[in-house]
């Protein structure tokens, strides 16, 4: 069962003193946590609430699995909102690649949390302009595979010399850049 004070000792414990705006995401994240009675609702908009993403890594260590948003029209990782049945904050990132992309994520591996970024979502349909607070774990695929769902217009895998061509934010390249430095993990 997720609570707020598990999840909030998993932020705390984030630090890069290299990159400050993960610093200010954290604090805005654990104020979110300490602060809102439901921080993992959906419905929760003033500020907002907390989100899960992943960070995948391609069977060869180096490329980046993205997701192309439908509503948003950009690429990202694949990620989106925290269910009241998700175990564990991490499974809630594992979950939505899975239904995002159909990866095949290697289940030996604990997740890690590699990012923080608190971002804005614009109003759509019924949900009023809101914060996501964005938890960003790392995942290792055991496959090339993946498939595309509703929610994107593609996926693709992509190397780090197509960032700029993919136009990925700062957060995600910092992020990517933990994960690298990361030593290897043993195989399966």
């Amino acid at each position: 069962m997720l609570d707020a004070p598990t999840v909030a000792a998993l932020v705390r414990a984030f630090s890069d003193p290299s990159d400050g705006e993960a610093l200010k995401s954290r604090e805005l994240i654990l104020r979110l946590l300490e602060s809102v009675p439901a921080p993992f609702s959906r419905s929760h908009f003033t500020p907002g609430h907390i989100t899960c993403s992943g960070l995948v890594l391609a069977p060869d260590g180096e490329r980046l699995l993205l997701v192309h948003h439908r509503r948003l029209d950009r690429w990202l990782l694949p990620g989106g909102h925290v269910e009241p049945d998700d175990p564990a904050i991490e499974d809630a990132a594992r979950r939505e690649v899975v239904e995002e992309t159909g990866a095949i994520l290697a289940s030996h591996l604990p997740a890690m949390l590699v990012g923080l970024d608190v971002h804005g979502i614009p109003l759509h349909r019924h949900d009023p302009y809101h914060l996501h607070h964005d938890l960003t774990f790392f995942f290792q695929s055991l496959s090339d595979q993946f498939r595309v769902s509703e929610e994107s217009r593609a996926v693709a895998w992509c190397a780090p010399s197509a960032f700029d061509a993919y136009q990925l934010p700062g957060n995600l390249r910092r992020a990517y850049t933990r994960v690298r430095k990361l030593p290897p993990y043993p195989p399966a």
